[in-house]
């Protein structure tokens, strides 16, 4: 396919960008920094004009696109004041989805978020793992913009009954170096309690939007995307016991099984994470021949 990719030259975007590539995809970087290249155009999202020029064509480099992969965002809350990431996200979200529809454009995919699940969890989830199936829970202006953006694609898909937006929401992105840390996490079982303990390899994160292209229903649908574990050493049951003790635990879980339920994405787009952090440690402690 012909792929606008937004937000390409992020944490998550680079990922991406090769996973598409490799998979034979023809794909358009944009973003609002990067390097003099070919396959990169340098936009302003927010300039509704400059959004669908770039969607409808570009001179000597493409003549439109087949989808569009939206991942471009302030990425999570207190990186900017709360009034410049509403106004940044909603505003660069709305021109992206509405280029793609006056280009006719029928496949969006969208990087919504694990925070719309109710992080940081100050107030108990409902159950664990949390999954798609209860109503949003922002509790920062950051979520609640990601919230709003999951209703504008319920109503423009509602609009265009052949538009299909997949939004997936993404737990917290690790690269492999991220790894470093993660066995410091088990001095106190609550320093990374606020997202249950979760992550996203960056990997898997490509791997899931190479996935929900793939999906072509249309309407709306919403995916939890995190690894299969935690990032954490101890069981899955006991934290959750432990820090949670009041919350029902809705299914018996793996020794490190992940609290983000990725059930649906599992069964709907076929997404399987492929890495771990776990991996990137045995390696590090695996013994070498002389």
């Amino acid at each position: 396919m012909r792929i606008a990719l937004t937000g390409a030259n992020g944490k998550l975007g680079r990922h991406v960008v090769r996973r598409l590539r490799a998979d034979g995809h023809q794909v358009t970087a944009l973003d609002q920094t990067g390097e003099r290249d070919p396959g990169f155009t340098r936009v302003d999202l927010r300039n509704y004009g400059h959004v669908v020029d770039v969607i409808l064509g570009l001179d000597d480099r493409h003549e439109g696109f087949d989808a569009i992969v939206h991942l471009a965002a302030i990425p999570a809350p207190g990186l900017a004041p709360d009034a410049a990431t509403f106004e940044n996200n909603v505003l660069a979200t709305y021109n992206v989805f509405q280029a793609a529809r006056r280009a006719g454009i029928k496949k969006i995919v969208s990087a919504s978020s694990e925070t719309v699940l109710g992080l940081p969890f100050d107030i108990d989830p409902p159950y664990i793992p949390v999954d798609e199936e209860y109503a949003a829970r922002p509790e920062s202006t950051y979520s609640l913009v990601k919230h709003l953006e999951e209703q504008m694609a319920i109503q423009l898909t509602r609009w265009d009954p052949t538009l299909s937006i997949s939004a997936l929401r993404f737990s917290n992105v690790m690269d492999a170096e991220d790894y470093e840390e993660f066995p410091s996490f088990d001095a106190d079982a609550r320093l990374r309690k606020w997202n249950l303990w979760g992550y996203i390899d960056g990997r898997d994160g490509a791997q899931a939007v190479a996935r929900a292209l793939a999906y072509t229903e249309p309407g709306f649908e919403a995916f939890v995307i995190a690894n299969a574990d935690t990032v954490m050493s101890r069981p899955s049951a006991e934290l959750a016991a432990e820090v949670f003790p009041g919350v029902k635990v809705v299914k018996d879980l793996g020794e490190h099984e992940t609290m983000l339920s990725i059930d649906k994405a599992r069964r709907v787009l076929g997404y399987e994470p492929e890495h771990s952090w776990r991996d990137y440690h045995s390696l590090e402690t695996t013994p070498t021949e002389d």
